[in-house]
């Protein structure tokens, strides 16, 4: 009989033989459930252990965007931003690490790197002492600035470097270089990020673009692993913002009100320049305008821009509307005659002149010439309620321009319903009405444009960073006034220099038209009463084609206001924008519509 090997005769197997298969057998199980629990977390990664492991050592560092310039016209810069970079050490994961590992593009290997090698590596890109740099990145401090201000290109350069814990953070720097020109129009931000006034607040959004990101692995070590995830989202750059403003005239007419205001004590001074064809703004100038550089250092009432903020009664350049509405409504015309007394009383309001004089035989051209309101009360009184309050909705009044600034005023304009037996006669004359310095002039270019209103604009275009234009479309225009009455209004106000009392607004060798205002000024700590007045100025040349339109205000200027004018102001500033734009002198005959009839 065979014998079978591992077996005795009697045909069992020996109990250590059976031991040792069964211990196989166990070995056997317990590898197959490891192996299948491998393949279920590394293969399947049924309960996601893989990817957490994964973003686990993900580490993602913003970039942030550059912010977008904003710019004048002719592209002169008033607001940039510079990025730059700190350099920033984890002190302690940096000594943990005597050496690391970087990823040699040159070799397409991995070297091994003493940390010694990358600090002197470190310093000569910093161009630092490698002494001093080793000191700063040794310590206990989790968060140390190594280097500040650090241009892109270095910064690049030194995370190649892959010192370990050394990184860095981005910052924005915002520089404004015109400083305090258009300052107020231009804003700043708060914080070096966010905008705090003016176009820097309204345009935030678009300027400041969208931060990007860089992805990488770092190692249980705490450095980076080579060749491994490195995923890059660039930043999207703000766009830029185009101005109507040409920051020259700009900062000559701050320059000429702030003189101003300091000759005769006010409190303050605006200038607006309009371009009448486009209605672009070429200047919005305001006293003690801010430096953005370093706003805190006036006042916070100065940082706005008083030309859209500040709402006051404009008075008697509102004598305007009135004539126009009269005349369009066919109740007047610039040569009807008007007997006017010394003073006017009807419905028991009494009304006077800033002059004395007798009875007089005025025609409407020589009302508005004189800016006499018992003249401007007669014509206006064959204007029912409702088309007084109609007109002045029409040429713009309680109606903020919207140019794109922060804090722009309505105004105040109360419905007929609410005036009582004075305000119905005094709206004719601008008293019992407020608006901003802005809506005057849009009034006015309305006029200067053959009866036409366009959008005032500040806001010309948004530049992206392709350098791809858009520009910012304006509302339709409207029509206030035909064509005639328009150019009947015009040589009003053309005569008010000519043969009115105007006469310091006359520019050599140029045709002007003008009217005069002035107001009583609200007390400022809000308690009832007056304190003071507002003067006013507003103008348009040349009158054989009307370009430009000035306007000059003054708050509570100190001495007599019978003896204060902004005439000299106003001619300096418009003789200059005309000059900047070539604009030809006029070549014809200046309209001298007579004052008085005989």
């Amino acid at each position: 009989m065979a014998h079978t090997p591992g077996k005795t005769k009697s045909g069992k197997v020996p109990a250590a033989k059976k031991r040792l298969r069964i211990g196989l057998g166990i070995m056997l199980t317990l590898l197959l459930v490891v192996g299948g629990k491998l393949f279920m977390v590394q293969g399947l990664d049924v309960g996601g252990m893989a990817e957490a492991a994964f973003n686990k050592r993900l580490t993602a560092t913003n970039l942030p965007a550059e912010r977008g310039r904003i710019i004048d016209a002719n592209g002169t810069v008033l607001a940039n931003s510079v990025l730059r970079y700190n350099i920033v050490v984890d002190q302690v994961l940096n000594g943990e690490n005597e050496t690391f590992k970087r990823y040699n593009r040159a070799t397409e290997e991995v070297d091994t790197i003493s940390r010694d090698q990358g600090i002197t590596e470190l310093a000569s890109a910093l161009g630092m002492e490698t002494a001093k740099l080793k000191e700063q990145l040794t310590g206990d401090k989790k968060y140390f600035i190594v280097a500040r201000d650090v241009k892109p290109e270095l910064e690049a350069r030194i995370i190649e470097l892959g010192v370990p814990g050394v990184g860095s953070e981005g910052i924005s720097k915002r520089v404004y270089p015109n400083g305090s020109v258009a300052g107020g129009v231009v804003g700043f931000l708060k914080d070096g990020t966010t905008g705090q006034a003016g176009i820097e607040q309204t345009q935030d959004e678009l300027l400041r673009g969208t931060a990007g990101k860089r992805v990488f692995e770092i190692g249980a070590d705490g450095l980076r692993i080579p060749i491994a995830t490195d995923e890059l989202t660039p930043a999207v750059n703000g766009s830029d913002v185009k101005l109507t403003l040409n920051s020259d005239l700009q900062y000559f007419a701050q320059q000429a009100i702030q003189s101003q205001v300091n000759k005769l004590s006010a409190d303050w001074g605006v200038i607006i320049v309009m371009d009448i064809k486009t209605g672009n703004l070429i200047a919005l100038a305001d006293t003690n305008a801010p430096d953005p550089n370093n706003p805190g250092a006036v006042e916070a009432k100065d940082r706005g821009v008083r030309a859209v903020t500040a709402a006051y009664e404009p008075g008697s350049v509102e004598k305007m509307i009135t004539a126009a509405a009269a005349i369009e409504e066919g109740k007047s015309s610039p040569l009807d005659k008007f007997t006017i007394p010394p003073s006017l009383v009807i419905d028991g309001q009494q009304f006077t002149d800033s002059f004395v004089h007798g009875t007089e035989e005025r025609t409407l051209a020589g009302i508005l010439g004189w800016s006499m309101n018992t003249g401007t009360v007669m014509v206006g009184s064959r204007l029912s309620k409702d088309q007084r309050y109609d007109w002045l909705r029409r040429f713009g009044i309680g109606e903020a321009p919207e140019i794109g600034l922060p804090s722009e005023a309505t105004g105040i304009l109360a419905t007929p319903d609410k005036w009582d037996d004075r305000q119905q006669y005094t709206v004719l004359f601008g008293q019992g009405v407020s608006q901003s310095t802005l809506q005057t002039v849009r009034a006015y270019q309305s006029i200067a444009n053959g009866g036409v209103m366009l959008q005032p604009r500040l806001i010309d275009s948004y530049i992206k960073p392709d350098g791809t234009e858009e520009k910012v479309p304006a509302k339709e225009p409207r029509t206030v006034v035909s064509k005639e009455t328009a150019q009947q209004v015009r040589d009003i106000l053309e005569s008010a220099v000519t043969e009115g009392q105007i006469k310091d607004a006359a520019i050599d060798g140029y045709r002007v038209g003008a009217k005069t205002g002035t107001s009583e000024a609200p007390r400022e700590d809000g308690l009832p009463g007056f304190d003071g007045y507002t003067a006013s100025m507003v103008g348009m040349a040349p009158m054989d084609d009307p370009r430009f339109i000035v306007e000059v205000v003054l708050q509570r200027p100190k001495g007599s206001i019978y003896g204060i004018t902004n005439g000299p102001v106003f001619r300096s500033v418009m003789s200059q924008v005309l000059r900047s734009y070539d604009v030809a002198p006029s070549t014809g005959t200046p309209v001298r519509l007579p004052q008085f009839v005989k």
